[in-house]
């Protein structure tokens, strides 16, 4: 049985690393290379998403940010349960249909994307502009419990987390997340079946895992 192969990096060397992985992949005829950066808010996917945007530039692609949190369920869905249940937080909260139908689905073939769909703060969607990208183009989408959701990618990327390490560093107001991300790590097994694994407990030592 092969291992996966595991790589200790700089977090420097882990993001050109990253985006080397990015830029060697090819989305569809005309279509945008589609990533999804997946990990828990205390891992911080969003750091690395942002970490990859000018290097990617630097290897003349053309690409674009998008924020799962943008992507909620309206609040009527969402906090049906509660504002603090962890089963509701896993199953109601994303709006995978839109992220699919306003981000994945166009960028896969070539039409504009729709950045933003829902101000979490306001409750109402956002009027925001759809955005051309060129063929070859990288859509970064990153957020929480994004694997094992059926959600089209060419990369999907896992930024993980010991439970313990999750546990300390998710703060005091979010904890009652901690049994989703329980929940997902025994149903879905994101550092199985991502592409690749950032090992992020300590993020000024990450290391890069390939899958096997």
């Amino acid at each position: 049985m092969t291992r996966p192969s595991i790589r200790p990096l700089s977090p420097d060397a882990l993001l050109d690393a990253l985006a080397e992985e990015v830029h060697a992949r090819r989305g569809p005829d005309r279509g945008s290379v589609r990533v999804l950066l997946d990990g828990a808010a205390a891992a911080r996917p969003d750091r690395w998403a942002d970490g990859l945007v000018d290097r990617l530039r630097g290897l003349s692609r053309a690409v674009l940010r998008v924020s799962a949190w943008d992507f909620l369920r309206p609040a009527s869905l969402r906090l049906e349960r509660g504002r603090t249940d962890p089963d509701a937080f896993y199953d109601d909260w994303l709006d995978a249909g839109g992220l699919v139908r306003e981000v994945l689905a166009p960028a896969a073939q070539g039409r504009p994307v729709l950045p933003r769909l829902w101000d979490v703060e306001t409750d109402r969607a956002v009027r925001a502009a759809r955005v051309d990208l060129p063929a070859g183009g990288v859509v970064l989408v990153d957020g929480p419990l994004l694997l094992g959701r059926g959600l089209p990618a060419e990369l999907e990327v896992h930024v993980s987390l010991s439970s313990g390490a999750l546990a300390r560093r998710t703060p005091e107001a979010d904890a009652w997340t901690l049994p989703a991300y329980e929940r997902y790590a025994a149903e879905v097994d994101p550092d199985a079946i991502a592409d690749l694994v950032v090992l992020a407990d300590h993020p000024d030592r990450p290391a890069l895992r390939f899958r096997a």
